[in-house]
């Protein structure tokens, strides 16, 4: 138990030291971890894995919602590769909003604090939630565009800022389980959004602006959620030297552990970072000592949207067409490459093998990439990049992750016309390359702190030089602007 002594009334921090001197109990403190990793979740990567495959289900009505829309406004149907071309648009603006919420991430998180971003965040999800709602009783698929890019917006801040907070907010021995966790939510908000997509629930011809709309909901949630639940205790005080804040948050977050040894890392952490400035995106090109990290962002983030997976969410229907499986049965086999990331069994079916082999493979391909690829790329940036560096980090690997996200969406379906059978082909070859590198360059994070891992990280960009980075005193960073 920690008490900052003194805890006598009559003091400035007298609330505060009350708290610090009534720990809560072990079975609280757990829960208290659980629930801010869930209201953190709920409104952040699991919207982002909600809305990937929530636009699958209304593909043909939203198509021809646009052929309807354009016959009552020239008189002449939209050509058949229009039609395609404004389809392949609503989905990919999905990730090009998401670039452009990457870029906005880095500032937020250090000017709003980690919190304070995810709850702000949602301000795009309610007026996406409206365009999505009145899109058809205004006649516009101008509107489902532009909710769309909202989201994508959304998914873009949350994707990076949700781990952040997460690895920043776990004690050294759980970080990589809790900051992990996002892939989780991710995964659920797949499934989620397969399941809500289904025709008996809001995935019929009248029903898809609910449907879209329904991203409201989580966003609801974590906006009453969230507010009960600490800031990140390093963004306290490495980025705001607020001592007595972080203290609290860190006993809310531990209960009664016994915090002076964590404490005593984030103050040599804040030692090491002294007289820095947080980077700015471009300069981490420039950097030396950055150099390996850099290299493993760049690499392992493009690799994993480039190997063709999340594509499989917006066109699976179109897949599982071409492969020969029956129409009534898509929707039900689209919920089991959901499953899959979330590792759970996949739909069986009696009909002939054939076409149901490549479903499988399909489904094996996605269960792969829940595995390793889908966790542990979204934490490189948390883990590999010290205090000052990560929110830059950030911002590169989401400009990648989306700039690759847009690419491989905007392309997928004449990729898909132009290779047939032999569409991931090219994707397997990323996925070898990929892997090659993370078997032979790729450090190991696992039950290090982040000082450790700096230290070896200097140590292979610095290969001649045997002593690590030198220790400096501790000094407040005032701030941490990009």
């Amino acid at each position: 138990m920690l008490c900052l002594g003194g805890c006598g009334p009559g003091t400035e921090v007298e609330a505060v030291r009350v708290t610090l001197c009534r720990p809560l109990s072990p079975q609280i403190q757990g829960r208290v971890l659980l629930l801010t990793i869930c209201a953190a979740g709920i409104g952040g990567t699991f919207q982002f894995g909600y809305n990937l495959s929530i636009i699958n289900a209304p593909t043909l009505h939203i198509q021809d919602f646009t052929n309807e829309t354009w016959w009552r406004r020239t008189g002449r149907p939209l050509p058949d590769h229009l039609v395609l071309l404004v389809w392949s648009l609503i989905v990919s603006l999905y990730p090009l909003g998401g670039l452009f919420g990457a870029l906005l991430a880095g500032p937020l998180a250090i000017k709003l604090g980690r919190k304070k971003t995810l709850l702000v965040n949602n301000i795009f999800v309610v007026a996406a939630a409206v365009l999505f709602g009145f899109s058809r009783r205004a006649g516009s698929f101008e509107m489902i565009m532009l909710g769309r890019l909202l989201m994508g917006v959304s998914a873009g801040v949350s994707m990076n800022v949700q781990p952040m907070y997460l690895g920043e907010s776990a004690p050294k021995e759980l970080r990589g389980a809790v900051a992990i966790t996002s892939a989780i939510f991710t995964a659920l908000g797949i499934v989620m959004g397969q399941v809500v997509g289904l025709r008996e629930l809001l995935g019929g011809p009248q029903a898809w602006p609910l449907l879209l709309a329904s991203c409201l909901v989580p966003g609801v949630l974590q906006l009453a959620s969230l507010p009960l639940f600490p800031e990140s205790p390093r963004y306290l005080l490495i980025d705001r030297g607020d001592t007595e804040a972080c203290l609290a948050a860190l006993q809310r977050l531990r209960g009664p552990a016994d915090v002076a040894g964590e404490l005593a890392e984030l103050e040599r952490e804040r030692a090491a970072c002294r007289g820095q400035r947080a980077r700015r995106p471009w300069e981490l090109f420039r950097e030396r000592a950055l150099r390996r990290q850099l290299t493993s962002l760049v690499v392992l983030g493009s690799a994993m949207e480039l190997c063709g997976n999340d594509a499989v969410y917006a066109y699976a229907s179109a897949l599982f067409r071409e492969a020969g499986v029956p129409e009534e049965r898509i929707q039900y086999a689209i919920i089991g490459t959901g499953s899959c990331e979330l590792l759970t069994a996949f739909v069986s079916s009696s009909v002939p093998w054939m076409p149901y082999l490549a479903m499988s493979c399909l489904f094996a391909c996605i269960l792969s990439f829940g595995i390793g690829p889908a966790g542990v790329t979204g934490i490189l940036a948390m883990e590999l990049f010290d205090q000052t560096a990560r929110p830059a980090a950030y911002v590169v690997c989401g400009v990648l992750m989306w700039t690759m996200l847009f690419l491989v969406g905007l392309g997928f379906p004449f990729i898909m016309e132009g290779l047939s059978h032999f569409l991931y082909v090219p994707f397997l070859g990323v996925c070898v390359c990929g892997a090659v590198y993370t078997g032979f360059f790729l450090p190991e994070t696992k039950g290090k702190t982040f000082l450790e891992i700096s230290e070896e990280l200097h140590q292979l960009n610095f290969p001649r030089r045997s002593q690590g980075p030198i220790s400096r005193v501790p000094e407040v960073i005032l701030s941490t602007e990009l």
